[in-house]
């Protein structure tokens, strides 16, 4: 797998050149490094951070007159990133790939859910299934784009990764149980206890710039669906879409989703593994800064 576009290898060079001269130990080598996550985090975020831009942009400008529905032109303007993105080789096809996955299985969802009741799109719009218009499926393809991009920007690597017939079963009951638990029991914990079990022992290795870090991947899965349960309730506060206690004026959305959100980042994850297949520590020579 490689770990760069040629745009982002030229732009990965061009950093070097100016990054290798700071000190690489002590309080400074430390905030180089600290820096370089950031700036790479961002980077990563590329697809997501443009569309929740939009989104937020377009509460504040978008007249309510216009002929082009709001929520259509966010499918355009996704689509038109999405073009964008691989004409400028800012993105690979196998990342492409993921993003139509996972718009896929997200807008089935959403149709699902919207039947149900748990959210709304309070707007009308022409590109549509039901009340679901479609830009929405780009909101969980933006989570699969950001989990394919750092799996290889940071050169992430796996001790303790379990086998892939056991990751796409749990990943298939957590999505069945997103649909089941409208009609019979809710298995949620049950789910979070086979997460714990299957990925206790798992670490990713991930390299920032110069050193190779570690962190427990369970950790992992928290902390990016915390950062998506923040961009919901930017969403929701924007109005792209809205919980029923939210009708009447914006609340922020329960912490209890967050469960949901990390539940969502076990299939996304997986889903990724197809296109990007785990890679042990020890499984090729690693790269080293610049290569």
């Amino acid at each position: 797998m490689k770990r760069f576009t040629s745009v982002e290898a030229r732009i990965d060079a061009a950093a070097h050149a100016v990054l290798d001269r700071l000190p690489a130990h002590g309080l400074s080598g430390a905030l180089v490094e600290f820096a370089v996550f950031g700036l790479k985090q961002a980077w990563a975020c590329l697809f997501g951070g443009a569309l929740l831009f939009l989104i937020i942009a377009t509460k504040y400008v978008w007249p309510e007159a216009a002929a082009l529905a709001r929520y259509d032109f966010l499918l355009l303007a996704a689509l038109a990133l999405q073009v964008g993105l691989l004409a400028g080789r800012l993105e690979t096809f196998a990342e492409a790939k993921v993003i139509l996955i996972f718009h896929l299985v997200g807008t089935a969802m959403e149709v699902f859910k919207t039947g149900a009741g748990s959210w709304i799109y309070p707007e009308e719009s022409f590109f549509r299934i039901a009340g679901v218009p479609l830009f929405s499926g780009f909101m969980y393809a933006a989570v699969g784009s950001y989990i394919a991009r750092i799996t290889r920007i940071f050169d992430m690597r796996y001790t303790g990764y379990p086998a892939l017939w056991a990751t796409g079963l749990l990943s298939a009951a957590i999505y069945v149980n997103f649909f089941s638990h409208h009609f019979v029991a809710d298995v949620r914990l049950a789910l979070f206890a086979a997460t714990a079990l299957l990925f206790l022992r798992t670490v990713v290795h991930y390299r920032v710039f110069r050193f190779r870090h570690r962190m427990p991947l369970l950790l992992g899965f928290l902390l990016v669906a915390l950062f998506i349960w923040l961009a919901e309730n930017i969403g929701t506060w924007s109005r792209a879409w809205i919980y029923p206690g939210q009708a009447n004026g914006w609340t922020p959305v329960s912490i209890s989703k967050l469960g949901a959100w990390y539940l969502l980042m076990i299939i996304s994850f997986v889903l990724v593994t197809v296109v990007h297949r785990p890679r042990a520590v020890d499984d090729e020579p690693d790269v080293p800064p610049g290569g």
